[in-house]
């Protein structure tokens, strides 16, 4: 095999291949095997049958361009380890000249990682937003407690917002009963606008036994569009009591005696969250900082690729929640070309970050251990809800494994970023990684 390589942009290369025909035979043998477990002849058992009869049946060509296509990549990488290229993405290739019994040319574009000249780490500094937390949310975290210990009392009054109430339905369009329009005994939260339009408001002001009847346009089912008459009756109204705030409820509801005690626990803990949301603030500011210090330049194929992929996730998304395309583009109100082109900008920035951290983890000659692949295995096993060696095995069959070690690899570039950069917030404080180093540690915990 000849080749030589030909620099398109700082990310792009052209690879010219000469395969000569004497090469190609441990292919085509190759393809003659795996063309004649295949065919069945009559008068030879399978996978014996000769290379003549074969080149009859299905053709000479067709075995050709079998062994071509297994020929192909097999050379392109050989070209690369030739050249010593860091390729990125798949390569677009095209046969320029091959026939029977002559050498194979072809050529192969292929993305490259760019040389990249790396700020020193040291040198960057960010500004992050200070920290501060008002009563109002220790507040909230307090009453989301309390609501989650409310107690429900049946009441001998009308119902109001915020109320728990039994009811039955059963709707009709032009007297008609709806199919799966009737429902009995069912608790519903007034003003919580979970069931139909239009139901809490005929609810507020009715009473134990009160019956009322109000309209509501029909979503599905073979009514879908038209207007039904609901009549609702109401077996009973309870009302929800929230527990007193006092130090009984601190030990109801915590592990503290008083309540002093349960609001500084709250607050300690809003403290550390928004702590981490202003480190990964700074990694954000920082990387955009250092990315723009190197010229990053994005290869093109990479970022289409990475397009495609982001807006494949987002339809599948979309579909799991039954939902096309189409109607998150309406409701959204955008284009498909806009959210193209934020995808397409999105898919950029992330490629240079990665290309970034790719540089910094080859100059500092990052390892990763079986340990640390493994320990990410098993928390991404986790999110996904699967076994770690299942997710594995299932990684590995879709060629993805070396992708999440690529990961791995560049978090660990990414951390030694994050020790060296400085970073201090509005007030002029340092803000340390401590609040970090807490969570990871808390995680890792829960993980063994």
């Amino acid at each position: 095999m000849k080749s030589t390589v030909e620099t398109l942009s700082p990310t792009r290369v052209r690879l010219a291949i000469e395969v000569p025909f004497v090469e190609l035979e441990p292919s085509l043998k190759k393809a003659y095997r795996e063309i004649g477990q295949q065919v069945q002849v009559p008068g030879f058992r399978r996978g014996k049958v000769p290379a003549a009869v074969i080149d009859q049946r299905v053709g000479r060509g067709t075995v050709l361009n079998e062994a071509v296509q297994e020929a192909i990549p097999q050379n392109i990488l050989a070209a690369v380890r030739e050249h010593d290229l860091k390729t990125l993405g798949r390569p677009e290739v095209e046969i320029t000249e091959f026939a029977d019994g002559d050498s194979l040319n072809f050529t192969a574009e292929v993305d490259v990682r760019p040389e990249i000249a790396l700020p020193d780490p040291a040198s960057i500094e960010v500004t992050v937003d200070e920290v501060q937390i008002a009563d109002s949310e220790i507040d909230e975290q307090v009453n989301n407690l309390r609501e989650r210990f409310a107690t429900l009392k049946t009441v001998e009054r009308a119902a109001q917002d915020g109320d728990y109430v039994q009811i039955d339905l059963n709707a009709t369009v032009d007297g008609e009963e709806v199919p799966g329009g009737q429902a009995s005994n069912i608790s519903h939260e007034v003003g919580s606008k979970q069931l139909l339009p239009g139901l809490d408001e005929a609810l507020v002001g009715l009473a134990a036994d009160d019956s009322t009847t109000f309209s509501t346009q029909l979503v599905g089912g073979d009514y879908a569009g038209r207007d039904a008459d609901v009549a609702v009756t109401v077996r009973t109204v309870k009302e929800k009591e929230l527990p007193e705030l006092n130090d009984d409820f601190a030990q109801l509801a915590s592990e503290f005696d008083t309540i002093e005690e349960l609001r500084n626990d709250l607050r300690e803990r809003v403290s550390r969250g928004k702590q981490v949301e202003q480190i990964y603030a700074a990694r954000d500011k920082a990387l955009e900082q250092m990315v723009a210090a190197a010229e990053v330049p994005a290869p093109e194929g990479v970022v289409r690729e990475e397009v495609e992929s982001r807006k494949a996730a987002m339809v599948d998304q979309l579909e799991r929640i039954g939902a096309s395309l189409e109607e998150y583009l309406a409701s959204e109100e955008k284009t498909e070309e806009q959210i193209d082109t934020e995808l397409a900008e999105a898919a950029t920035e992330g490629v240079k970050i990665q290309l970034l951290l790719d540089t910094l983890a080859d100059a500092e000659d990052v390892q990763v251990s079986d340990d640390e692949f493994g320990h990410e295995i098993v928390h991404r096993a986790q999110r996904a809800g699967m076994a770690p060696q299942q997710y594995y095995d299932q990684l590995v069959r879709s060629g993805a494994a070396a992708a999440v070690f690529g990961d791995v690899r560049r978090g660990k570039a990414l951390a030694s970023v994050m020790e060296k950069i400085k970073i201090k917030d509005s007030a002029g404080n340092e803000v340390t990684l401590d609040a970090l180093r807490a969570q990871n540690e808390a995680e890792h915990n829960h993980e063994h």
